[in-house]
This record gives C-alpha cells, sequence and structure tokens, in this order.
C-alpha cells in the first residue's frame, strides 16, 4: 500500500481548481439499521448507538438515509482517535484525494485568486477551455452564471466554475482596456494539470515548481532537470510553496534528484521504523540549490525541504512551513470507501520531527498582499540574489 504526506490543504485548494467535497442528498428511511461492527475483543455494547439513530428518524426535520448515517459513524469512529490527519472517505471522497494527487479535475482550466478584493485570473492553463476561450491573466470575474462575486472566496468561485465535462459556466469579465464587461460561456472539460513546471531564469539558474507530489512528479522533475542542464543551467531553485504534499515515495525521489546514493531523506518511527535514502544518480547533485518553501509548504514538500536543509544541498528561503510530521497509508475499503490512517511520525536527517512546527527558512523573506496584487514575488527575487 502506499504511503501518502500529505496536508488537508489538498482537499480545499487555495487557486487550483481541484474543487471541494460535496455530499449527496438521500432519500427518507423509516426502519432501523443494524451497524455491521466487527466486535472487539473486549465486546462493546452499540445499542447506545441505534438507539440514537432511532430518535434521529423519528425527530429529525430533514432526510436522512442508511448510507448517510453508516458513513456518518464511520467517520466518527475513525476521527475518535483525535489525529486530524486519520480520516474515513467515502468513495467520492477517495476519488477526489485520488484525483487531486494525479492532477485530474473538471472544469475549465484556470488558476484564481484575489487580487485588490476581487476574484481574478491568476493564469489560464495551456491548451485548456479556458486558454482556448481566450481568458487572460488579471480578468476579474465580476459574475460566475449570473451570480456577482463580491466577497465570494476562492472556494466557493471554485465550486461553482467546476463541473461535468461537457457542461457550460458562463463568466462575466472586466478586463483591462476594455470598456464594458462581457460574458464568456465555457464547455468544461476533463484536464489534467502537471505537477511540475520549469523553466530558465537569468540565463543559467533552473527553475523547478513542483505543486504536488503525485504519481509522475520524480519523472518530471528528471526530465526538467535533464532539459535544463542542457540548456546551461548551472544552479537551482526548487519552489515548494504552497505544495500540500502527496506520495511519500516521490518525496524521496524528489530528493534523490539533489543527494548522493545512501543518504538519509527521512526516518519513519511508528509501529515499525524505517530509514528511507536517496537512490543517487540525481542529476542536480551538487548544484548550489535555494529551496522556496512558505505556509503553505506541507507534508511530502516539508521531507524534501528537510532532507536538503539538513544534508547541506540547499539553503531554505521564505516563510515558515505548515508543520505535518506523520505519514498515512491508504486502506481500501468495500464499496470505494477508504481509511486514510497515520502509521508513523517522520523525522529529518537530523533526528527533528517538525509536527506543528514547521521548518523555518535559513533567510526569512516575507510576501504580503500587496506583493501579490502587483505581481512581486520578493522570495524569489531573493532566491536569485543569493545565487548570483
Amino acid at each position: 500500500m502506499k504511503k501518502i504526506e500529505i496536508s488537508p490543504l489538498v482537499l480545499i485548494p487555495s487557486v487550483l481548481l481541484f474543487g471541494l467535497v460535496a455530499f449527496a442528498a438521500g432519500d427518507r428511511y423509516s426502519g432501523q439499521i443494524a451497524l455491521p461492527f466487527m466486535k472487539p475483543a473486549k465486546e462493546i455494547d452499540f445499542s447506545s448507538l441505534n438507539d440514537l439513530y432511532g430518535m434521529m428518524q423519528r425527530n429529525f426535520h430533514g432526510e436522512i438515509t442508511d448510507e448517510k448515517a453508516l458513513d456518518g459513524a464511520k467517520a466518527g469512529l475513525v476521527s475518535s482517535g483525535g489525529d486530524p490527519y486519520t480520516a474515513y472517505l467515502t468513495a467520492k471522497e477517495a476519488k477526489q484525494l485520488a484525483d487531486d494527487l494525479t492532477g485530474k479535475l473538471s472544469g475549465i482550466g484556470a488558476e484564481i485568486g484575489i487580487k485588490s478584493n476581487v476574484l481574478t485570473i491568476v493564469a489560464p492553463i495551456e491548451d485548456t477551455p479556458a486558454d482556448r476561450a481566450g481568458l487572460r491573466a488579471g480578468d476579474q470575474i465580476a459574475r460566475i452564471n449570473n451570480e456577482d462575486t463580491t466577497g465570494m472566496s476562492v472556494e466557493t468561485a471554485v465550486s461553482k466554475i467546476r463541473g461535468d465535462k461537457g457542461t457550460k459556466v458562463t463568466l462575466k469579465l472586466v478586463r483591462s482596456g476594455v470598456k464594458e464587461p462581457f460574458d464568456v460561456t465555457i464547455t468544461r472539460d476533463n484536464i489534467t494539470v502537471p505537477s511540475v513546471k520549469s523553466s530558465m531564469k537569468n540565463g543559467n539558474v533552473a527553475y523547478i515548481n513542483v505543486t504536488r507530489f503525485g504519481p509522475d512528479t520524480v519523472q518530471l522533475v528528471e526530465d526538467a532537470a535533464r532539459t535544463l542542464k542542457g540548456q546551461g543551467a548551472k544552479k537551482v531553485i526548487l519552489d515548494l510553496r504552497n505544495d500540500p504534499g502527496g506520495y511519500l515515495d516521490a518525496a524521496v525521489g524528489v530528493s534523490s534528484q539533489f543527494l548522493e546514493a545512501g543518504a538519509l531523506v527521512v526516518e519513519e518511527k511508528g509501529n515499525q521504523k524505517d530509514k528511507l535514502t536517496s537512490r543517487g544518480g540525481g542529476l542536480l547533485i551538487g548544484l548550489p540549490t535555494i529551496v522556496l518553501i512558505n505556509e503553505g509548504s506541507a507534508s511530502a514538500s516539508e521531507i524534501v525541504a528537510g532532507a536538503l536543509k539538513d544534508h547541506k544541498a540547499a539553503r531554505l528561503v521564505g516563510e515558515k512551513s505548515f508543520g505535518k510530521g506523520s505519514v498515512q497509508e491508504i486502506k481500501n475499503l468495500p464499496g470505494g470507501a477508504q481509511l486514510k490512517v497515520t502509521v508513523a511520525h517522520w523525522y529529518t536527517p537530523g533526528g527533528v520531527n517538525i509536527n506543528k512546527e514547521g521548518i523555518k527558512p535559513d533567510v526569512e523573506v516575507k510576501m504580503n498582499t500587496d506583493d501579490y496584487n502587483a505581481n512581486r514575488d520578493p522570495q524569489l527575487d531573493k532566491a536569485l540574489e543569493l545565487l548570483k
């Protein structure tokens, strides 16, 4: 079973149109329900739970079904452990998590954010419905399907813009240089957002941005490294800002691009102990490297940042990271549901567990709302300055 190192941020995205989890309403249930729990060694009397469900049926002014009641009971049982990262996922939520890790979604293909208190297109993703419809960076979204977006959060906007392939959404846009707002109707489609973006900066700096640690991330980082080194890259900026994590194996693979074979990447301590080491052979070993982090850098991102920092393979620039030092495994359940359960806590090569503490950058550089509104990036600027 694959281990994941991901924060709850992935289920509630702040910029990319990954969408939110929704719960379907059901039909009214007119009887009682027998909950199919396996009896533990010490027998537990679940009759009070059954009695409680009967009370809900008799008194609740709304709809409740067997399926929803069972899902709620399972979620409550799992949450009784008191661990925010151990969770019962319904089949729909499990699919959402899998799609998030692979970057699959159904929508228009645009990054959105709040700029100057206005919902704004940050950038359309190349060759997506948004791109083909002519959306531009800086376009302000005044309405979504005729609903005013004033005061609307990014998360709410995401949920309204996303939708099934083949359906349509109409955005009223305000564009600089165009006198009147105008409508654009876009047909939604299935979209895969790559987990790695790369470019050359200042002639010889390889810039590699990892947005999540998915199944293809290691190969994409290696491809980017090979391409940029072929173009003359001598230094590296690894941008892990707002990366909520992903597969533990991917974190080890990305770290291996910078660390010699056998170097400790992360140590797990749980029911069993395990030391995960670099596979070596990385194309970026020995190159001066800066890793960008912020409060949205979590889990797998922190494993990579911690490993490179402790081995002195990179300096960290930006703001303190999220602070998640535990590892989860996914256990498949009948009907497509899953149990995401914490099986260990992890430690950096220096023996530090960063849970709730985060990783402090070597050079702290804050980025505020004014910077974002003005399209400034002082953290990236500082990284480039340090690599001169």
